[in-house]
């Protein structure tokens, strides 16, 4: 009998990577739970009984959707994640990041088949630091988005003490990829060089990111899903080597063969920011045996002429 497999947000940027992954590797049935705000029902090939059209701060639904599921695996990944926009509407971002992690959390406890539970939190929960995070650094959040996540991360960890059920949460570094839905810094780039642009307008130069590819994330949370049966833990995901601003653009002058200026855009700049984000994956690494794949150079290739799919306004 094939494993029942119930994603949230799978039509989303890393949620249709996950999801695409997944239907490749592995036999089971897949349904989702997306109200497509964010998301793009092309991203992903799905049964039209298999996709759940909702929100998931509807309770009634979402208790609802899991007792006719009765989903073995649970990938909880819908959210409302880009910051500036967390910090301009606080009240809808939490009520979504944590009423909306309560009610899949509960409903996963309620529906009985449950056997599995993945969250993805976010490096956001960490301070300002100029080293490498270890899951084991202290969190104290600099913002709406990572404190709505660390929240969901401690409605995590009271889940599993209540049910015993075998519980993942995974701190996300910075994503890339096809798909992006929010005006990030690649994909602000990608779409001022596609629009021929080579003279581009961005905002904080001097920060440095750890971007990891959307297919090698997909393929941890595979593998961490695979191996891990019993207790509650918490991994970072990223690719373990930070890059700064300068070095991101340079990737896209190497792909297109130009040179790219940049002009700085106070519009587009954070008023709170950090300089260092670099995750350590030694214990990912050691967990499962994963490695990322795809470099900066080989993922950047894959985005130009790609089409824009940002839906969040900056």
């Amino acid at each position: 009998m094939k494993k029942r497999i119930l994603i949230t947000g799978a039509t989303g940027f890393i949620g249709s990577a996950i999801y695409n992954y997944f239907k490749e590797v592995i036999n089971a049935e897949i349904f989702v739970i997306d109200n497509l705000s964010f998301g793009d029902i092309e991203n992903i090939t799905i049964a039209k009984d298999n996709l759940f059209v909702e929100d998931i701060v509807n309770r009634k639904k979402i208790n609802e959707i899991f007792a006719s599921v009765q989903p073995e695996w649970v990938i909880h990944l819908a959210a409302i994640h880009f910051i500036p926009y967390c910090n301009k509407f606080p009240f809808e971002s939490s009520n979504i990041n944590i009423q909306g992690t309560k009610n899949v959390l509960d409903a996963a406890k309620q529906c009985g088949s449950v056997k599995k539970i993945f969250f993805s939190s976010t490096a956001a929960v960490y301070p300002i630091y100029e080293g490498k995070y270890s899951e084991t650094h202290e969190t104290n959040p600099l913002d709406i988005y990572g404190l709505s996540k660390l929240t969901g991360e401690y409605l995590c960890k009271q889940f599993f003490m209540e049910t015993a059920i075998p519980t993942i949460v995974c701190r996300f570094f910075n994503a890339f990829g096809p798909n992006e839905t929010n005006p990030h810094l690649i994909p602000a780039i990608q779409e001022q060089i596609n629009a021929g642009l080579r003279t581009i307008k961005l905002g904080n130069l001097e920060p440095k990111r750890d971007f990891i590819h959307t297919s090698d994330m997909a393929r941890a949370v595979y593998l961490l899903l695979d191996k891990f049966d019993e207790g509650y833990d918490v991994f970072n995901l990223g690719s373990g080597i930070e890059y700064a601003v300068i070095e991101i653009v340079e990737a896209f002058e190497r792909q297109i063969g130009e040179k790219i200026n940049i002009e700085s855009d106070q519009s587009r700049t954070r008023k709170v920011e950090r300089m260092h984000l670099v995750a350590s994956i030694s214990k990912l690494k050691a967990f499962t045996g994963w490695e990322p794949k795809i470099s900066i150079d080989e993922g950047i290739k894959t985005l130009i002429g790609a089409p824009i799919k940002i839906k969040m306004p900056l």
